[in-house]
């Protein structure tokens, strides 16, 4: 997230769209905002609008979520706040501001009507995300009395993974429908958040909008889950689980190796994958297997009271 402060008075024909889904025009705003920041700034955002338009031909009838809060000058986009939320009890907002419009008021306008959205659902905890070297998406946060939460490591993989002489038996399967609540359950378990019986993912859902949830298995016994996101020729790698009790086995790299292996499959160019900083053994087992730090990104939550 990148933020501003101070008043609008510069902003000459300002004007506000909210919408559930994004569509391809939205899309195509936001991205070059995006591109724009990230060229200014050399920090990263996570704002998964790859993944939002690849549902957005989704049936439903009238506005149900505000999920996407956008700030115009005329026809410009030059402020953007997003909401996603991901089977967990918690959603992730993260936004950004046209450089030449910083400090004019724009996020003081979108996120008051970002925390009236949250304030009609479910979720009781809001995760509020900015790269930990973004100044101004800091200060954003600071401004809103959010407190640390935790940080994850952006990594990406550098050459051929690293792979044992020797491979167990670890199958992945796709999951179905019938996987979610459990799938949901070990998502909770190991990241945290609990999760809303409404908000659960349906993997055969998902994977119409690129993302591939596997459940790992030896000899039939399940030992574990990992999430898999394909767009733009990039793979990436999510939600990872190894049940405790095949921890520490060559159970989780082989895992890995086997998901690095079906992500060159749908022909990503590059992976990345996201693992919390305070995780050694995970991070210890992705650097051994040739992945690379390339950012931070430190989440703050703010609590409904």
């Amino acid at each position: 997230m990148k933020g501003d402060k101070k008043s609008m008075s510069m902003i000459k024909n300002p004007n506000i769209k909210l919408k559930e889904k994004l569509d391809k025009k939205d899309y195509e705003d936001i991205s070059n905002l995006q591109k724009l920041c990230i060229e200014a700034d050399k920090t990263t955002l996570k704002l998964e609008i790859d993944y939002k338009l690849s549902g957005a031909e989704e049936k439903g009838e009238g506005l149900k979520n505000i999920n996407e809060f956008m700030f115009y000058e005329g026809n410009k986009l030059i402020g953007y706040i997003g909401i996603c939320q991901f089977g967990g009890a918690a959603i992730e907002v993260n936004g950004m501001v046209h450089p030449e419009y910083r400090k004019k008021g724009v996020f003081k306008r979108l996120f008051p009507l970002v925390k009236d959205e949250w304030s009609k659902r479910e979720s009781q905890k809001m995760l509020l995300l900015s790269d930990h070297n973004s100044v101004s998406g800091l200060g954003f946060i600071k401004y809103t009395g959010a407190d640390y939460d935790c940080s994850e490591y952006e990594m990406y993989l550098r050459g051929n993974v690293k792979q044992d002489s020797m491979l167990s038996n670890v199958v992945l399967r796709k999951a179905t429908n019938k996987d979610a609540k459990w799938i949901a359950l070990q998502s909770s378990i190991n990241f945290g958040g609990g999760y809303e019986e409404e908000d659960v993912l349906l993997p055969e859902e998902e994977e119409e909008r690129g993302m591939f949830i596997y459940i790992a298995e030896v000899h039939n016994r399940t030992i574990g889950k990992i999430h898999l996101e394909v767009s733009d020729k990039l793979g990436a790698i999510y939600g990872f689980v190894v049940l405790p009790e095949y921890r520490r086995k060559g159970y989780g790299r082989e895992i890995l190796t086997k998901a690095i292996e079906k992500l060159k499959e749908y022909n990503s160019k590059e992976i990345m994958l996201q693992v919390a900083v305070k995780n050694k053994n995970a991070l210890g087992l992705y650097i051994s297997c040739g992945f690379q730090e390339t950012s931070t990104m430190d989440y703050y939550k703010l609590d409904k009271k």
